[in-house]
């Protein structure tokens, strides 16, 4: 860890986003991220405001006590209101037991609500799993779905806790289909909607493998990795006007393997093949080491091969709450017409 005070990083990065905060506050967020480390000093470090909620996260080194405590007492200083506060430490040294490293106020570990564009989500500092509820980064990708969704159907892939769903819904579109095998990231997503008034008759959940979903939408055969078996739930071919494509960088079950890096094209083909003639396919990839360049070609090969070509891609920028010290900011959204 650093022999710089904290302070010293963290207080010009605040200074920083203060023009940009205003505006996210005018369009009715509250969340947002205060300290990107990789880029503003401290590899490793990220600070994250969700509404009344403080997360301070570490990615390889542990934070000190006196150096958690500095941080604690300069962000209450620097910024308003009463905050509850709560660190994780998610790097090689941790262990299954955030404790180990800090035990929050039980206040902290409550459910709150944080706000992006109007719309209410739910969070929290811990729980069953290490991510937060809501991605950060990904907000301008929702705002671009929510401006984009009135009227359409929307196919959600790899949908966690339904933040693009809950975008798509607000923002007019007449049928989402939220897919993620975590029964207990949809079940945030249920209440996320509900928290909005969405109606569960145009907010659909399904608990399957995503992979699996999107080839029988897509009229691919599935077929489990390995030769392995198991029972999934049927679907008949459909195409849906946007299809949202946002996977982990890596991740394994027993009907489909996730490989962002190496493979991203065995997701990207059925999602195209699962798209109206003239829709779209909003893909991401999260890994830093690949290239926008390098990927986007990659998927116009991938549509072009499936007799599906892109007619135009578009970069979705993230916002400038993540800047990044070349850049190239680790998230990548790609806007595919087709």
């Amino acid at each position: 860890m650093t022999t710089t005070p904290l302070a010293a990083l963290l207080e010009p990065a605040l200074e920083r986003r203060r023009p940009f905060l205003e505006a996210l506050l005018a369009e009715g967020t509250d969340c947002w991220r205060l300290f990107n480390g990789v880029a503003e000093g401290l590899p490793g470090l990220t600070v994250d405001l969700y509404g009344p909620l403080l997360l301070v996260q570490t990615f390889r080194d542990p934070l000190t006590p006196d150096q958690l405590r500095s941080v604690e007492d300069f962000l209450r200083s620097a910024l308003p209101g009463p905050l509850a506060f709560a660190y994780n430490h998610r790097g090689k040294k941790a262990v299954e037991s955030f404790d180990i490293w800090h035990s929050p106020a039980p206040a902290a570990l409550a459910e709150f609500e944080c706000r992006e564009g109007g719309l209410k989500y739910l969070v929290r500092a811990r729980h069953r799993g290490l991510d937060p509820w809501l991605f950060l980064d990904l907000r301008a990708g929702r705002r671009a779905v929510r401006a984009a969704a009135k009227g359409l159907s929307v196919l959600n892939l790899f949908s966690y806790t339904c933040g693009v769903g809950v975008s798509a819904a607000a923002g007019g579109a007449k049928e989402v289909w939220n897919v993620d095998f975590a029964e207990s990231s949809l079940e945030v997503g249920r209440r996320n909607a509900a928290l909005n008034g969405i109606p569960e008759d145009r907010f659909r959940l399904v608990k399957e493998d995503c992979l699996t979903v999107v080839r029988q939408l897509a009229g691919l055969p599935v077929a489990g990795r390995y030769g392995q078996k198991r029972r999934y739930e049927r679907f008949q071919p459909r195409a849906f006007d946007l299809v949202f494509l946002d996977p982990p960088a890596w991740a394994k079950g027993p009907l489909s393997a996730v490989d962002v890096v190496g493979d991203y094209q065995s997701m990207f083909k059925p999602a195209v093949l699962a798209v109206k003639p003239g829709g779209r396919v909003i893909a991401t990839n999260h890994v830093a080491s690949v290239d926008y360049a390098a990927w986007t070609e990659t998927l116009k090969r991938c549509a072009a091969k499936a007799g599906r070509p892109i007619k135009n891609i578009e970069p979705v920028p993230v916002d400038p709450d993540f800047p990044s010290f070349d850049g190239k900011p680790p998230l990548k959204v790609a806007v595919c017409e087709v």
